[in-house]
């Protein structure tokens, strides 16, 4: 009931955390560092680690809702990859998955394969997430 008062940021964050964990889950198990990922995005965004927790272990379902601009949407298909490489295991469903949410996020087709891929280099490459952003605008065109 008390989800009808929500604020559309709020609403937008369990999203993006369901969103994560089934990126989580995608690979058959959710690891801890998966886990400890997630509820660090969480507790960033002020929620409680145990809300996190009962938000994935809950049956009940989120309504996604859609980032407004650019920005925001590259911040979540950023977190989203982050989460894929978090247990230092990149499983091809996992990359599968990211390039289907840059997608459905609203990134043109024929470049979420490249930014997903720039951001996992860049993340890997310990580039800062202000700095990915800036050299994925370029194709991005934003």
């Amino acid at each position: 009931m008390f989800g009808f008062f929500e604020s559309e940021e709020t609403k937008k964050l369990k999203s993006h955390i369901k969103n994560l964990g089934a990126l989580a889950k995608v690979d058959g198990h959710v690891d801890s560092t998966e886990m400890n990922f997630i509820i660090s995005i969480g507790r960033k965004h002020g929620m409680k680690p145990d809300d996190v927790r009962n938000l994935l272990s809950s049956s009940s379902k989120i309504t996604p809702q859609m980032p407004t601009n650019d920005s925001e949407r590259f911040d979540q298909i950023y977190d989203l990859v982050e989460m894929m490489l978090a247990d230092g295991i990149v499983d091809e469903n996992e990359m599968d998955f990211c390039i289907n949410m840059a997608t459905k996020l609203g990134f043109n087709k024929t470049i979420v394969g490249v930014l997903v891929r720039k951001i996992s280099i860049g993340v890997k490459d310990g580039l800062s997430r202000e700095h990915i952003k800036q050299e994925a605008q370029s194709f991005l065109n934003y």
